[in-house]
Parts: structure tokens; sequence; C-alpha cells
């Protein structure tokens, strides 16, 4: 199972709101933990590692969930490795918290968002919605929008129009093919570059919150 660091608060339980964030490339577990005085006290927040070291692709001392090959490219081998990784450690993380969540939410942040995103389209029905934050749409053929479409899997994308890591022409290409498959896109952008401002984290739990 990934190593993770967990916010949980004393009143979780059965039916509590699970938010798990997926870090970005060459950073780690603890990162996303910073934005938990911006989520609901009431919700668990889990935040996992990726499990590729980032030192051998140039991506600094922390991890990395795939290696990026451009645009909205990537290697496949270790893309479908975090996606197994990512399944099983949701699979058992009602167990590991002792409890059955209500929602559980998947987001991350630039290659976390990513994940998300493609983790969502490739398990139909597996999360009950997504939070992709600066992240892209993989260009691959098990990546189907159309997935979330069929199981009713709504996602939020949420951008910076001042993005140069990942741009935003790239998300604009993401978003209209999710738009035509048909699936619920609830988007965002932010006159910002690449990283998080404290509206988007709003927008999110705002979105979160009007979930079924």
């Amino acid at each position: 199972m990934l190593g993770y660091d967990l916010s949980r608060p004393p009143t979780a339980g059965d039916g509590s709101t699970v938010l798990v964030l997926l870090h970005g490339r060459g950073s780690h577990r603890g990162d996303l933990q910073a934005l938990r005085p911006r989520i609901p006290e009431e919700w668990v927040l889990v935040t996992p590692q990726a499990p590729h070291p980032g030192h051998p692709w140039g991506y600094g001392p922390g991890w990395a969930w795939y290696r990026y090959e451009g645009e909205d490219r990537v290697d496949r081998g270790s893309l479908d490795w975090s996606l197994g990784a990512l399944d099983l450690f949701l699979r058992e993380l009602p167990t590991a918290l002792g409890f059955t969540p209500g929602r559980t939410v998947l987001g991350g942040f630039s290659q976390g968002g990513t994940l998300s995103l493609a983790y969502a389209l490739t398990h139909p029905g597996a999360v009950d919605g997504v939070l992709n934050i600066s992240g892209f749409l993989v260009d691959s053929p098990t990546v189907r929008p159309e997935v979330a479409a069929e199981v009713g899997t709504p996602i939020f994308w949420g951008h910076g129009i001042r993005d140069t890591a990942v741009p935003h022409p790239l998300a604009l290409k993401g978003r209209r093919r999710i738009e035509a498959a048909g699936a619920t896109l609830t988007e965002r952008d932010y006159d910002i570059g690449h990283w998080i401002t404290p509206e988007e984290i709003a927008d999110a739990v705002a979105f979160v919150e009007a979930l079924s």
C-alpha cells in the first residue's frame, strides 16, 4: 500500500467525506496537508505518496506518479504502475480508516491532478468526484473521457491562465475532449501560474459539497 499522511477529525466515522489528494511531480505526501485549514474540519484528508522516485527522471529529491514525455503524453508503464497502486490504496482505504466513507473524492495538483483524472477514467465509478488542479488529460487510448459520462462521475478542473508548466491551452484541449464525451465538467480559471490559490480551494470545496 502507498505510504500516506492522514488528517482525521475525532468525529470521523461512517458516512464522512474522505478527500484523497495527490501531490505534484517531485513532491511528497506531506505537501498537500498544508491545505487542511481550508478544507471543512469534518472531512478526512488523506495524502498518499507517489511510488516512483523523481530523481532518476530529473524531478528532484521527491516522488512522481509517472514519467512525463511532453504535451499530454506520458510513459505508459509508469502511469499504469501508479494507477494500479492507487487502485489498491483506495480499495484498502476503508479498512485503514476503520469506517465506510460517505463521499470519496480524488484530486490532486499537477501530476496529481492528471493521475486523479486518469484514474477516474480508467476505473468507472470508483470515486464520487474528481478534482483536477493544474493537470491535463493524458493522451492514451485507455484513458477515455466517455467513462465519466457513462457512470456520471463529475469533474472539477481548475487551471491558471498564466501556467507555463501545464499551459492553459493544454487544459482547454483536455476540457473540450471531456465535454465532447458528455461528462459533467466544472471549469474554473484563475489569473495565476502553476500553483494553487485559496479561491481555487474554496471553489473545489463547493464542488464537493454539491455532490449528492
